[in-house]
Formats: structure tokens, sequence, C-alpha cells
């Protein structure tokens, strides 16, 4: 355990940070990996596989409920010096995880066609994203496992371990994807099941080694299966805080599925363009989400010790740091987004697509950053509505006049990029404002 309470915010922010960073990094390399390697088998493999991959969100989701959740309440338990608490919340969590882990199974094989078939009416884009999920769904489901450790780790402090074995995962992955996927040295290609397998393996292989850790390894949290019976009142204090973040995560998935139903009209080009485009700017984002995930372990441990001032420097210099790295990734996309996308594709129309989306979109980066930030401050004071409340507006704002400007007869594609960068900027006012409130409201300490 590392006591956050105590030392410069500004060294806890950038130590927490670069490990997560790394992590995040690796772990966006699992699709980068897969989009190199799928690309060459055509625009029709590359765009199923993109679209597939948007299913992930939901993924992204549910386990965003047990991340921050967990993470959030740890870390309250840790500014008290409560121990106990932190592993009953621990426990619980992985038992949540696994019951949605078999879920995610469940419902993965007997509805993903039917989601293919939502996001795409051409017949090869449908059979590779299914193709896809099928053996990707393995990967999608031990999620549930990995953040929920990764979490009870991060409300503690720590974050190398997990960073470790991100990074050993994706070497595997990488190295099993030209196996797989092309066929390298074996001379059976699977194709676009070939990168659904490979990523399955290395986070099968990740999660065994991450369970070795906290069974001989990891003191302060611990599995324990005498704190597994359902227990409602911890798990009603997780979801309280967790949903909401997970909802906006859903909300995410939705929005992005909005982009794809409406510029299907465009063509496979466009739809693997915008795919290609999508998975570079995640990318982009993650040294923002480093400072963001960092953000709440400090804030709620400072928070759980009634310290108020730790938890606004918190938010200050989490939002100083953020703006300044993405004004940085705006001023690179600007100059060079065609190199970014470059490797990943040698159709000029998907690549005239990837790239210009990434030029305009930019201009999000420094108001994302805010977002970011104030979401992180939200599951830090324990509540996170407001984000969702931010989210749920740009939603709307955004999904409604996409949709009718679809069904114009002068309908562009960039009019979905103009769309876009005006919303995030309304959202980035919306977050700030609510988060103002929060403070305010909740740092009143007796």
């Amino acid at each position: 355990m590392k006591d956050l309470t105590q030392g410069a915010i500004p060294h806890h922010l950038v130590k927490m940070a670069i490990p997560i960073a790394i992590g995040l990094f690796v772990q966006t390399l699992y699709f980068l990996v897969d989009l190199y390697f799928v690309s060459q088998l055509g625009e029709e493999a590359l765009a199923g596989v993109s679209a597939a991959g948007n299913a992930n969100l939901i993924i992204i989701a549910l386990t965003q409920i047990l991340n921050v959740g967990t993470a959030t309440l740890v870390s309250h338990a840790v500014g008290r010096k409560d121990k106990n608490d932190a592993n009953k919340i621990f426990n619980q969590s992985i038992l949540l995880s696994s019951l949605l882990a078999l879920l995610t199974l469940i419902l993965g094989y007997g509805f993903s066609q039917h989601y293919m078939q939502l996001l795409s009416s051409n017949p090869q884009i449908i059979a590779a994203g299914t193709t896809y999920l099928y053996w990707f769904l393995p990967n999608m489901a031990l999620q549930f496992v990995i953040v929920a450790m990764a979490a009870a780790l991060r409300g503690t402090g720590i974050v190398k371990p997990v960073m470790l074995i991100q990074i050993l995962s994706v070497f595997i992955n990488i190295l099993l994807a030209p196996v797989l996927i092309a066929g390298w040295g074996s001379g059976h290609p699977f194709g676009v099941a070939g990168a659904g397998i490979a990523s399955s393996i290395a986070v099968i292989i990740g999660v065994a080694i991450l369970l070795f850790y906290f069974l001989r390894l990891e003191h302060y949290v611990a599995v324990d299966l005498s704190l597994w019976r359902p227990d409602w009142a911890s798990c009603k204090r997780l979801l309280a805080i967790g949903f909401p973040a997970g909802a906006e995560f859903f909300l995410m998935f939705l929005y992005m599925a909005v982009i794809y139903w409406a510029i299907q009209s465009f063509g496979t080009s466009a739809q693997a363009g915008f795919g290609l485009g999508s998975r570079v700017m995640q990318a982009l984002f993650l040294p923002a989400m480093a400072l963001a995930f960092s953000a709440p372990a400090i804030a709620g441990q400072n928070f759980g010790a009634q310290l108020p001032e730790r938890v606004r420097q918190t938010f200050k210099w989490t939002a100083l740091l953020s703006c300044a790295v993405m004004a940085i990734l705006t001023a690179l996309c600007l100059w060079q987004a065609s190199w970014l996308v470059s490797s990943f594709s040698n159709d000029l129309a998907v690549l005239a697509i990837a790239s210009g989306f990434l030029t305009m979109i930019c201009w999000n980066f420094v108001p994302t950053g805010l977002i970011f930030t104030c979401s992180g401050m939200f599951q830090g004071l324990g509540n996170t509505w407001p984000a969702l409340i931010s989210s749920a507006t740009r939603l709307l704002s955004f999904a409604l006049p996409a949709i009718w400007l679809a069904q114009q007869d002068n309908f562009y594609i960039e009019q979905i990029w103009y769309l876009s960068i005006i919303t995030v900027i309304l959202q980035s006012l919306l977050s700030l404002y609510l988060l103002k409130s929060q403070l305010h409201q909740r740092l009143q300490f007796s």
C-alpha cells in the first residue's frame, strides 16, 4: 500500500501515470497489432474487425462499474486506514467480475451476428466481424477479473505489477498475431479468427500471472474465499459509484454506433477509415487517460482522510498536465495525421478518410482532456452521477442532429466531425461546472 495523503501531488500523479500509460498503451496494442495484420486481408476484413471492436466498449462500460467502484471504495478505505473494508470490497468485486464474465460469454455467443447486422449491411463485413467476435469473446470476458484486481491495487496506490503483466501479454499477442492471422511459419492462416485467438490466449496467460501475484505476493488486499458470500451492502456501495461510470462508457458505445450508422451510406472505405482513425485517436488519448486514471486514487485517499485542499490540488495539477499533453497531440495531428495512419492500410481511400478525421477531430483533444480530468475527480469524490449527466447531454446533442443530417440529400461526412467538435466542447464546459459544484458540496468536512 502507498500512502497518497503525504507528499507532492504532481509527483504522485506522474509516478502513477507513467506505468498506467504504459499499461494502457500495451493494452491498446492488442487492437493495433490486430488492426495491422487484419488490414492486409482487405477493407471488408478491416471494417468488420473495427466495427466488431466497438462491441468492446460495452465490456469497458461494464468493467467500469467494477473499476471505478472498487478503486474508489478501496482508496477511501485506505485513507481511513480501514484494511478490513478494503478487503471486503475487493473480494465482492472479484465475485461480481466472475458472474459478469460468464454472462458475457453467454450473450456474446448468442448475439454477435445480430450485433454486426445492426452496424453494416455488407455480408462480408458482417461475416468478418462475427468471426472475430467469436474468438475474441474469451478476452472480453476475462477483462472483468483483470479490472477488479487492477482497480484494487490502484486504490492502494500500486500500479506497476499490472503494467508489467500487461506488457507480457501484449508481447505474447504480438508474437501470435502474424502466426495465427497471416500463417507466418505455420502456413495455416486463420484470418480474422486468428486475431481473436491471439488476443484471447495472451489475456488468459496474463490473468493466470495476476492471480499468482495476488495469491503469493500481495498483502494489503488479498483473495479470501470467506468474503465471497454475497454482501448486498458492499455490492450496493460498489454499484452506487460504479454504475454511473459504466453507463457513461455505454453512452460512448452508442455514440460510436451512431457514427457507424450515419456514415454507412459512404461505403466500406468510409467505415474502415473511421475505424482506423478512431483507433489511432484512442491510442493518442492514452497519456491524458493515464493522468485521469491516477487522479481518483489520489483524490480518493485524500477525500477519505478529509484533506480538502489536497483534493483541490489533485484537480488543478491533473487538468494542467492533461491539457498540456493534449495540446501537443493536437499539434502532432495537424502536422502529421497522414503519417500516423499510413502504416495500417495501403488503401488510399481508407487512408484519406482516416487522416481527414484525425486532422479535424484533434480540435477535440484539449476539451477531452478536461472531460477525463473531471470524470477522474468525480470518481475520487465518490459521486459519478455528474459525469453520466455530462455524457448523456453530449450524446443527445450529437445523436439527434447526426441522425437528421444523415437523412439529408446534401449530407457529407465532415459534418459528423464538425458536430463532434462542437458537442465535446460543450460537454467539457458542463463537466467543469458540475465538478465545481461537487467540490463545494462534498469537501465540507466537520
